[in-house]
């Protein structure tokens, strides 16, 4: 037996379609070689290839009928934030137009609705939903704090002084008022909540989830985006999180947080923070596996510290 033939350089990288192949020369028996994966039908994948979602997603909207990447494989795609579990995806969500038939193949959950055309986009040719609509379609698979934390990183947006400026993917008043412009669709109360407890500013899942358990717990709100001017001359400080009326304010160490650099810069953040008044609660994960209770208890007993009366 014969030296099989190498694929063609613009197929070895990256998931193609049969029709692709024979276009580009290859034959049915050199399509069905053991060195090429089989994820579904019509499609090829050469074995340890390593590829973007993109471009592994892209041959399953080539297939004739007009297709969408849409949920939880489009947020991926546009770097939403999401659970574990959804992070290494086995199956693929596309959507079709109404009135067409619903995608049904191996590896993909199909999907069938009528999209305007600002509901999709097209990302290096590959059809895909745009990023709020995305966000209405996770909102019947997402829990609610999870939503939330897709929606503030939507909208997130800085502009800090050691920084470039942050443009949010969707400004916080179009995608309300896109969520709210919505009928009859599941998970659109779970969407309607996300809007009214989403906030502008939060850098990571972890700091909206902080958040919103230390305003499920009846404290007074700590904002985010905060700024705790100095005097002239001197540096802002932008804790994660702020509670302006008490002076009270958070910040989340995750493992960015670890390196040498990053912990010089936060010793400096920490020193200025004390000398303007204010009181500093850090939370490590170490707080965060003691429970919700343990770290609503810090925020508490900082608060109490400075004025605050529970009752």
């Amino acid at each position: 037996m014969g030296n099989r033939p190498e694929l063609p350089p613009e197929l070895a990288l990256r998931s193609f379609t049969c029709r692709e192949g024979i276009q580009s020369g290859l034959t049915a028996s050199r399509m069905r070689a053991k060195d090429l994966f089989l994820p579904s039908r019509e499609i090829r994948v050469p074995l340890g290839c390593a590829q973007t979602l993109l471009n592994r997603v892209r041959p399953y909207t080539e297939l004739g009928i007009e297709s969408y990447v849409s949920h939880t494989t489009a947020a991926l795609i546009h770097g939403i934030p999401m659970p574990y579990v959804h992070e290494q995806p086995k199956t693929i969500h596309l959507t079709r137009p109404a009135g067409t038939m619903i995608p049904r193949r191996k590896g993909v959950i199909g999907h069938k609705r009528e999209l305007a055309a600002g509901e999709w986009m097209l990302i290096d040719g590959v059809p895909v939903t745009a990023p709020a609509r995305t966000l209405l379609d996770l909102a019947a698979i997402l829990e609610l704090d999870d939503l939330v934390a897709a929606a503030d990183f939507l909208i997130c947006e800085h502009r800090r002084n050691f920084e470039e400026p942050k443009p949010a993917i969707v400004k916080d008043s179009e995608l309300a008022a896109y969520v709210l412009s919505k009928r009859f669709l599941r998970g659109l109360a779970n969407a309607r909540e996300a809007m009214e407890l989403m906030r502008v500013g939060a850098d990571s899942p972890p700091e909206t989830k902080l958040r919103l358990v230390l305003l499920r717990a009846g404290l007074p709100e700590f904002c985010t985006n905060y700024e705790i001017p100095g005097g002239p001359g001197e540096p802002i400080v932008y804790p994660d999180l702020g509670c302006e009326e008490f002076r009270v304010c958070g910040e989340y160490e995750g493992e960015i947080h670890q390196t040498t650099e990053k912990q010089l810069y936060d010793r400096n953040r920490d020193t200025r923070t004390a000398a303007r008044g204010w009181l500093q609660v850090k939370v490590f994960n170490n707080d965060i596996r003691r429970g919700e209770d343990w770290v609503v208890g810090l925020f508490r007993q900082a608060l109490l510290r400075q004025g605050w009366n529970s009752r």
